[in-house]
């Protein structure tokens, strides 16, 4: 049990590996992996999640010494990846670049604004609130989904989508830690201190956290680089 949140972030790394290489569109793919990359450094947050969330035994006993561990930068890395190319795998979607006169829409004045809400509104309660930092982070993702939904409604069909997609990619992949690691759930989490509600041995947190990350991330690589999708057929 002592390795299994190693087990479990590499599991999600050969998922990764595999949903990359099945992408035939390149630029899917430069998507893909330049959102694991720049989400990865989100690893780092694992400072505020321990032990107030969860406390994970991980390699070398980082978790529990210093608050940061390796895992998280793998575990951060593959579900930034697979949220933003799931849909566009299942849906063979294809990006196009938004044309100048789309830019000027009186909504992409707040172009800037949409991409920074989610940290802006993370900050705000981290210091003004003293919830635990999984529902500042849930509450976050949703607001800044839904700034971008309203900065950016061409992409609202792929992250409503992509908020169901990948729960259930998310669900099935917890299980996964919850049937080889019985125990482990109830062993780490801090159950005490969130709602102590499990889905099939699940902390409902890390559902809302999967709905609310995949609402938000799906459309991040559009957002930033003036993007969107269309079918392809």
């Amino acid at each position: 049990m002592h390795y299994a949140w190693l087990a479990w972030s590499l599991l999600l790394l050969a998922i990764w590996v595999v949903v990359f290489l099945a992408l035939r569109d390149k630029e899917s793919k430069k998507e893909m992996l330049v959102v694991s990359l720049w989400t990865s450094l989100l690893g780092f947050s694992e400072l505020l999640f321990v032990p107030e969330y969860w406390s994970p035994p991980s390699l070398f006993d980082l978790a529990l010494k210093t608050g940061f561990d390796i895992e998280s930068l793998l575990f951060t890395f593959g579900v930034g990846g697979l949220a933003v190319v799931l849909y566009e795998r299942i849906f063979r979607a294809k990006h196009t670049k938004i044309s100048t006169k789309q830019k000027r829409h009186p909504r992409h004045n707040y172009h800037l604004l949409a991409l920074l809400s989610a940290p802006i509104i993370f900050l705000l309660l981290l210091i003004f609130t003293n919830m635990n930092p999984i529902y500042t982070s849930i509450i976050a993702l949703t607001g800044g989904g839904l700034f971008t939904w309203y900065c950016r409604p061409d992409l609202k069909k792929k992250m409503i989508a992509s908020a169901f997609i990948f729960t259930a990619f998310y669900f099935v992949y917890f299980l996964s830690l919850t049937t080889f690691y019985p125990g482990y759930v109830q062993a780490v989490w801090n159950l005490s201190m969130i709602s102590g509600i499990l889905i099939v041995g699940i902390p409902l947190e890390e559902l809302l956290f999967a709905a609310s990350f995949g609402f938000l991330w799906s459309g991040v690589y559009e957002h930033f680089t003036w993007r969107t999708l269309k079918q392809h057929t």
